[in-house]
């Protein structure tokens, strides 16, 4: 069962073994696993470091300080910022309710506009939407085609001299659809709009590059890099952070505290308040340097296409499945597929592949608004990563196809049933 990239040995926890049989991982669109190198960095850390940052003057605390700070410029290098411009949070998540908190409650007026699309994950729908509620500013939501791509001829119609901010995910965590963000930030900034790309999808397959792209804001999460969880990445520009009020107050942000005022510190530590996630970070450094070392992302984007079309052609011979999504896009540039059996509840399909040691992820994927928009409900969902093999896909799709069987034989069993009584 080797991949392109042979590391599945690198990863412990796909030595398990669920149920009598081996482990196949595909929820990376949830997390990844985690190398034993990044497992090994935690240890480390907590048996030859773990102190506070920032604050102590004395040799373990600068061999921490100087770890943690390594970890950021890894960051930085990663999607082409400056130091100072990383900003670690818990994850994603807290990334854009950092923003949302502070650049956006002093920049959005009443009347003013915020542009999110109808894909976006809760993460980067709900702070919007509470923005607009806080602050009289009105919520706007791009619409989708009917094959799941982005309805980008919207865009210019709905974003205007009043939108303040668009904030759209790079990669839709249901669909895997790719969006045109290069399109989308030059549009936005020729309207006057800041854009924030959650790029938590994107990040892991394939390469970013900030100042290429020109964004203002880019969030993305540790743990599906590979790294520990309860980090999170802020990329903003400098100018922008340097304006921005702080999000939390206390110790490590301080620069002095009077008694009727107190004054911050530069970047990054503005944006640090308490002990941050230490540990994590640098285990996010790690990861980082791990998929440097193993990984590149042209041979990961088609690795991880040639899973999805495999995939997806197997889910096309198999009865009553639904697959969501642009599947031509999927099988040149996909690590996510989203589909449906026609009779089958995605619980109960997930909960027949754990059986057999799958993990596949079912339910409505923290994405509300789009399942209700194409009249979907729950889905299955199916997203692969570098140690993922076309044997594991095969093995996915013959359970599947023996499940659909079952089902067969009890909807038999039942017919013959029912008709039995009725005699």
């Amino acid at each position: 069962m080797k991949t392109c990239f042979s590391i599945q040995d690198d990863f412990p926890l796909l030595k398990r073994r669920i149920g009598g049989h081996p482990l196949v991982y595909l929820d990376n669109a949830a997390t990844s696993l985690k190398p034993q190198v990044v497992v090994d960095s935690l240890v480390d850390f907590y048996s030859n470091y773990g102190v506070n940052i920032h604050r102590g003057i004395y040799t373990i605390a600068e061999e921490t300080t100087l770890l943690y700070e390594q970890a950021r410029t890894i960051v930085a290098d990663f999607i082409g910022a400056c130091h100072e411009e990383i900003i670690f949070t818990k994850g994603a998540t807290e990334s854009i309710n950092l923003v949302a908190s502070t650049w956006a409650f002093d920049a959005i007026k009443p009347g003013d506009q915020i542009v999110v699309t109808t894909m976006e994950h809760h993460a980067n729908f709900v702070p919007w939407q509470q923005v607009a509620d806080r602050t009289g500013s009105v919520l706007k939501v791009i619409p989708i085609n009917p094959d799941g791509t982005l309805a980008l001829n919207k865009f210019e119609e709905i974003v205007g001299t009043k939108t303040k901010m668009v904030a759209v995910c790079h990669v839709s965590n249901l669909l895997g659809v790719h969006n045109d963000i290069s399109t989308i930030i030059k549009l936005a900034h020729k309207a006057g709009a800041k854009v924030l790309i959650d790029a938590a999808q994107s990040a892991p397959h394939q390469k970013i590059d900030v100042c290429h792209l020109d964004c203002d804001f880019l969030v993305f999460s540790g743990h599906k890099l590979m790294g520990p969880t309860g980090v999170g990445v802020l990329y903003a520009k400098k100018e922008l952070l340097e304006c921005m009020r702080p999000y939390q107050y206390g110790g490590g942000m301080i620069l002095k505290v009077n008694v009727d005022r107190s004054t911050w510190q530069g970047l990054p530590q503005k944006f640090e308040a308490g002990t941050p996630p230490i540990a994590s970070a640098i285990g996010l450094g790690v990861a980082i340097q791990y998929f440097k070392k193993k990984l590149n992302f042209d041979d990961l984007k088609i690795h991880e296409a040639s899973l999805c079309k495999r995939l997806i052609d197997g889910l096309a011979t198999i009865k009553n499945v639904t697959i969501y999504g642009p599947t031509d896009q999927l099988q040149e540039n996909g690590h996510i597929v989203s589909f449906t059996i026609r009779g089958l509840h995605p619980h109960d399909v997930a909960a027949y592949c754990d059986r057999f040691g799958i993990c596949i992820r079912a339910g409505l994927q923290c994405a509300h608004p789009l399942t209700e928009f194409l009249a979907m409900g729950p889905t299955v969902r199916v997203s692969t990563f570098a140690y993922n093999t076309q044997n594991e896909i095969e093995y996915l799709l013959t359970v599947l196809e023996q499940m659909t069987k079952d089902m067969e034989s009890v909807d038999a069993f039942e017919d013959r049933l029912h008709n039995h009584m009725s005699v």
